[in-house]
């Protein structure tokens, strides 16, 4: 099933069982989703739901980060709860041993020697890890490989 559908589907199942924090969050991915297909005049595919979701799961990450160095657990709770319901939104993250063989794999495809090359490694892991990965920290994998 399509991710938009799916959450579609759950914003309908939400809905039916009165949940307010599930639904409005729903609702706010639903949006976000539509709002990048109208600027970007493009039907949502699994990629766009993919990224729009990965976004908002980090601005919520970061915001819980500020409340809490602003001693407001409470606003903090907020956010965490609506990362655990866009979560299962994801894909299964990968391991680190994965993470680094798939690394290995396009440094070797692109025959990748020094940090010019950084661009094109990113550009092939970046379909295989999206939503699999935190891309900052695989790009800081990719420069230490290159680098060293």
């Amino acid at each position: 099933m399509a991710l938009k559908t799916r959450l579609l589907d759950d914003i309908k199942q939400a809905m039916r069982a009165g949940d307010k924090a599930r639904l409005g969050t729903l609702r706010m991915a639903s949006a976000a989703i539509k709002q990048r297909e109208v600027d970007d005049r493009v039907e949502a595919d699994d990629a766009l739901v993919l990224a729009v979701i990965e976004k908002m799961i980090k601005q919520r990450r970061d915001s819980a980060e500020q409340y809490r160095a602003g001693q407001r657990a409470d606003l903090a709770e907020v956010e965490e709860a609506e990362i655990e319901i866009l979560q299962p939104y994801l894909p299964e993250p990968l391991s680190e041993a994965e993470i680094a063989s798939l690394i290995d794999q396009a440094i070797a495809e692109t025959d990748a020697s020094g940090m010019q090359a950084m661009g094109a490694v990113m550009g092939l892991l970046k379909p295989k890890l999206q939503g699999r990965a935190d891309m900052g920290a695989v790009s800081g994998l990719v420069r230490a490989r290159l680098a060293g």
